[in-house]
Formats: C-alpha cells, sequence, structure tokens
C-alpha cells in the first residue's frame, strides 16, 4: 500500500497546477471556483463509492481510482481553458470519492485479517507520510519536464503516473471477502449503507470520531494556498516548489511520529499548531516559513491520530463509514475556501482554534488496549 501511495501521489501536475491555471488566463474567482467544484463532486460521490468499495474487491476500486483520474489529468493537458479544467476536476473528484474510503479500508482489514491489529497505526502513518513524501518525485519531475516540454509534457506524464497507480492497485494483496449477503444486487448494497449509517447514528464514540474526522481532515484545504501564503512572503518564485517541499516533509514527519507516539490531547496540540500558524501569517518572512512548516507537522500528527481513532471504532461496513467522515469533510473544506475569500490569510488561524475547540467537545479518548471494534470488524464486513 506504502509503494502505492508513493505513486499515486507522485503526480508531477500537482506543484504547478495552480500556475497551470493562471498561465491559461484563469482568475483568481475561477480559481476557487473550480475547488468548490472539486468539493462538491467529491461530496456527492463519497457515500455511494464507499458503499460501494464494501460490496466489491477494493483493490478493484483503487484501479477505477487511477483511471479515472488519468482521465481527468487527459482533460487538462488536452484542454488547458476553464471548460477543460472543470471536466478534469469533476473526474479527478469522482477519484478521490473512490479512493478515500476504499484505501483505509483495504489496509484495516487487511492488517486484521492478519492479525496484527496493532501495527494499524503505523501503518495508516506510514500512508499519510507517503502521500507528503510523495510530493518530492513529483517537484523533481515537474522541475524536468517544465523545460522540456511546458505544461503539455507535464500533463502527459502526471496520465502516465495516475495509469501506473492504477496497475499498482491491481496488485494490492485484499482479504478474502466474507460470504455474501442474502440480499442479492441492490437491495445488499443499500443495507450495508443503512448499516453504516445506522452505526453512526446510534453510537456516539463513533459518532464522535466521525465528525473529528470530518474536521480535521477539512483542514487540510488550507495546503491548497501554501503557495499563496509563502509567496505572500517574498520568498523568490524560483525557490517557492522547494519551500513548499520542505513544509510537506516536515507534514509527513509529524503524521510519521504522530501514529507511533498517538497524541494523549489532540486538541491541545492542535490548539497549539492554530497559535504557529497564526504566529507564522504575523511574521511574514523565513521565520513565518519554519512555523509554517511546524504547523503541519503538529496537524498532519493529529490527523493520523483521529484517523486511527476512527478505525478503531468501526465495526462493519468501514469504507462506507470513513466516507461519512470525507462527505462532512468537504464541507469543512468548503468552509476554508470561503473564509480565505473573505478574509484571506488573516482568518486562517481562528478556523483551526475553532477546530480544536470542537475536537476537545468531541471528548477523544483513545480505546485501551486492543480495539474490540478493530478486531471484531474481520468478520463484520459488509459483502
Amino acid at each position: 500500500m506504502t509503494t502505492w501511495a508513493l505513486v499515486a501521489d507522485a503526480v508531477p501536475v500537482y506543484p504547478v497546477y495552480a500556475l497551470l491555471f493562471t498561465d491559461s488566463g484563469l482568475g483568481d474567482g475561477q480559481v476557487s471556483a473550480l475547488f468548490a467544484l472539486w468539493s462538491l463532486v467529491s461530496a456527492l460521490a463519497e457515500v455511494p463509492f464507499g458503499a460501494l468499495a464494501d460490496r466489491v474487491p477494493r483493490r478493484q476500486v483503487l484501479v477505477a481510482a487511477g483511471l479515472v483520474q488519468a482521465a481527468g489529468m487527459a482533460c487538462w493537458t488536452v484542454a488547458p481553458c476553464l471548460a477543460g479544467f472543470a471536466a478534469g476536476f469533476v473526474l479527478w473528484g469522482l477519484s478521490g470519492a473512490l479512493s478515500s474510503g476504499a484505501r483505509e479500508a483495504l489496509l484495516v482489514d487487511g492488517l486484521v485479517a492478519l492479525d496484527a491489529v496493532d501495527l494499524v497505526p503505523r501503518a495508516l502513518a506510514r500512508l499519510s507520510a507517503a502521500e507528503l513524501v510523495a510530493q518530492l518525485p513529483a517537484a523533481v519531475l515537474a522541475s524536468l519536464l517544465l523545460p522540456l516540454g511546458g505544461y503539455p509534457l507535464v500533463g502527459a506524464a502526471s496520465v502516465g503516473t495516475c495509469t501506473a497507480a492504477a496497475v499498482l492497485a491491481a496488485r494490492v494483496p485484499e482479504p478474502a471477502p466474507p460470504p455474501p449477503r442474502s440480499e442479492g444486487g441492490g437491495q445488499a448494497y443499500l443495507a450495508g449503507l443503512r448499516e453504516a449509517v445506522s452505526d453512526v447514528r446510534r453510537g456516539p464514540l463513533l459518532r464522535a470520531a466521525v465528525l473529528a474526522l470530518a474536521l480535521v481532515t477539512g483542514l487540510d484545504a488550507l495546503e491548497e494556498y501554501f503557495g499563496l501564503l509563502v509567496h505572500g512572503w517574498h520568498v523568490p518564485l524560483t525557490a517557492t516548489p522547494a519551500v513548499l517541499l520542505v513544509v510537506s516533509l516536515a507534514g509527513a514527519l509529524g503524521g510519521w511520529v504522530g501514529g507511533r507516539l498517538r497524541p494523549r490531547h489532540p486538541a491541545v496540540l492542535l490548539a497549539a499548531a492554530a497559535l504557529l500558524l497564526g504566529l507564522a501569517v504575523a511574521a511574514g518572512g523565513p521565520v513565518a516559513v519554519a512555523l509554517l512548516a511546524c504547523f503541519y507537522a503538529g496537524y498532519r500528527a493529529v490527523l493520523v491520530d483521529v484517523t486511527v481513532r476512527l478505525q478503531e471504532r468501526v465495526e462493519r461496513s468501514r469504507a462506507t463509514v470513513t466516507s461519512l467522515a470525507s462527505l462532512a469533510t468537504e464541507g469543512v473544506g468548503l468552509a476554508v475556501f470561503g473564509l480565505w475569500a473573505l478574509a484571506g490569510a488573516s482568518g486562517t488561524p481562528w478556523l483551526v482554534a475553532a477546530v480544536a475547540v470542537a475536537l476537545a467537545a468531541a471528548g477523544q479518548r483513545r480505546p485501551t488496549g486492543r480495539s474490540r471494534a478493530v478486531r471484531s470488524s474481520r468478520s463484520t464486513r459488509a459483502g
């Protein structure tokens, strides 16, 4: 799974797609509208595709996700205009919805099948870190390909990377599926979806874990604006990719540490991260870059921790429940985009602080010993 995550996120267009949009003539409002479209499509598709991942082999869902994203990158490459970018974001949103519930469910249930539940936190931390470390080869590829063939070559390489991720996904081991339900076809699909919704609605600990993950994950939309922050701190354009890479690697380190050490009070850690972000926005310059990196490290540590806490409390329909959290995440992401449009960078630390308060109110407590929910999921995955 780690190799797949490295390839799936080492897409060369990622470090430069904001520049691709502006160099193609799009304004700030159009770019924000594209981000909103991306979030909206993801929100609409999250739960249906999550339920699908509890009905069919999850690695097949990951294969489909890679191929759909490849088609989206192809749209950006052959039609670099507002319509082409919108079509690409629609496909990318569908791809993200396909993979968001399936990848964690595939990883966790695979470890459960091997009786390796204790490895779940570290495995999820590695998966999170790999997604950020992948920005290193993505940045290198973009730097090498742009002078040779410009955005068209970067786009073509991105199509190839997404396709390669689909090929790797087909080789990811998957535990044997449980016996099929007595219901068939659409009835079984709807039954699994109802089970997941019922579990979240009736289980206070699971509901709190879903809410916590949704709130914290939604803050990751701030990453889309890191480039604008760094540019506003008078970092030279040629140095911006390297600076952003440092911030991403700091986040990878924070996520890795968070999975191993498991913070006892994630809300306090997130509040400290909000303070660091506020200091970065106020300070500017090189000091601000260091503070931003520290903020992102703390944030990613909290993100991994709340991800693990949710997986510890899921008993069945793991992909569907994870997708329910992702659905709520899109609402927080839209709040980030809207707040930035209204208040710019100055409003973001307050949003992070508000999420820290909500996280504390959710009363996140780490289960003692092995999680009964994770243990029991071996036999209760909705087939």
